[in-house]
């Protein structure tokens, strides 16, 4: 096999991209018992596909068949790893749940934390590439103390978190999950997204009325579920959505309640419109068709503007996730809900902010996928003079092709 991508046009590419992220999707939802019939090539691109979406030990332990040798290594090796990530991932929280609890401080841990307290997931089937944890803007700065005396120390802040990383960092393995990649927080004061340039924020509905010190859970299924719409949401705006976060809304809606999508649902009487939540559950729908209750997807259809919900109708994985491969000028602007709200959205991705080119210069320095690109290190102007020109590729997606070829040499 020729490993160069230069080898593989371009249509190609993205024809196998295509269909690896749509086939996994479907067998990581109704596994069928024998192997799809690929090439050696294609099952080389299903394991930069299985590691965007943060899916190979799940598949390990999933699918009933083991594929070729390589690809059936590959995932045994990812769900081994994965275990013993989260062996230090469980330790880290209970220290910080400790030290949390001797200083009073109330702090929740999120999304990947939760849904493993909860059991709905063991060690060794659900990636964690760091920690979330969401506290009261008053107890900010006393939670980062806790966390440098840990040995974290602040490396970046951005509009939605303040990110520690550990004193002696080092560089994540440039395919997937490794039992030595560096543990990450991410210190959240709110839970918002920016759809596609407006920020959302569903924190009153997520953070509990009455919080005990220490690490808490989220105060219903509904919250927690809430909150992975409103994260999936904004993945998809930005093309970035991983099939690990569909499963995270299967396995939750799974154990959900009628009441508990009551509880949901009642969230547009008390101020909040789910307008964002129809797009992410919909998609969901077409991979896990009985996941969802009608009536919700329904009630929830009536929230969503009806350009975006058109679109979501139709939306695949691929199309919203790292597998579709090229650069969009103005992705998720399908999110936007008035006239307004598009050309400042518009013109946010013309000249972006301080915040924005802040962000893409310390990708550039900390990033490996950026590091290798020459799209990430290109001025505005040129950016957008490849734009019009061409269809420039993307940087994480193109990493992790080059990094499953390599595995191959």
């Amino acid at each position: 096999m020729n490993n160069s991508l230069c080898a593989v046009p371009t249509r190609v590419l993205q024809g196998t991209l295509h269909k690896i992220t749509e086939t996994l999707a479907a067998e990581l939802a109704h596994p069928t018992p024998a192997a799809p019939d690929w090439s050696e090539f294609e099952w080389t691109i299903a394991r930069a596909v299985a590691a965007m979406h943060g899916v190979s030990a799940l598949l390990s332990r999933t699918l009933p068949w083991p594929g070729p040798e390589g690809w059936r290594h590959f995932v045994e090796e990812q769900s081994a790893h994965t275990a013993k990530r989260y062996e230090r991932i469980a330790e880290l929280l209970r220290r910080i749940d400790r030290q949390t609890q001797e200083a009073g401080i109330a702090v929740m841990a999120l999304k990947g934390a939760a849904l493993h307290a909860m059991g709905l997931y063991v060690a060794g089937e659900r990636p964690m590439a760091d920690i979330d944890l969401l506290v009261r803007p008053a107890q900010t700065e006393r939670t980062a103390v806790i966390l440098e005396s840990l040995g974290f120390q602040e490396s970046s802040v951005s509009w939605k978190e303040r990110v520690f990383s550990p004193k002696e960092d080092h560089g994540p393995a440039d395919l997937g999950e490794h039992a030595n990649n560096s543990l990450k927080i991410e210190l959240h004061t709110r839970i918002c997204e920016k759809l596609p340039w407006r920020i959302t924020d569903a924190s009153e509905l997520i953070f509990p009325r009455q919080p005990q010190p220490g690490l808490n859970p989220y105060p219903s299924k509904a919250s927690l579920m809430l909150h992975l719409l409103l994260h999936a949401a904004g993945s998809m705006t930005t093309r970035a959505l991983r099939l690990l976060h569909l499963h995270d809304l299967a396995r939750l809606s799974s154990t959900m309640t009628e009441l508990d999508w009551q509880e949901l649902l009642a969230q547009n009487s008390r101020g909040l419109r789910l307008w964002w939540a129809f797009p992410p559950l919909k998609l969901l729908s077409r991979y896990h068709p009985a996941a969802i209750p009608v009536r919700v997807l329904t009630a929830l259809a009536g929230e969503c503007p009806y350009l975006l919900k058109r679109m979501a109708t139709g939306r695949t994985l691929y199309e919203v996730s790292y597998s579709y491969p090229w650069v969009n000028a103005f992705p998720g602007i399908e999110w936007s809900q008035s006239l307004g709200e598009v050309l400042e959205y518009a013109a946010s991705r013309v000249k972006p902010d301080a915040g924005r080119v802040a962000s893409r210069e310390h990708n550039v320095k900390t990033q490996a996928w950026a590091l290798q690109s020459s799209w990430e290190r290109l001025s505005q102007g040129r950016r957008m003079v490849r734009w019009v020109t061409s269809r420039p590729t993307r940087a994480p997606t193109m990493h992790a092709i080059r990094a499953a070829l390599a595995q191959t040499r």
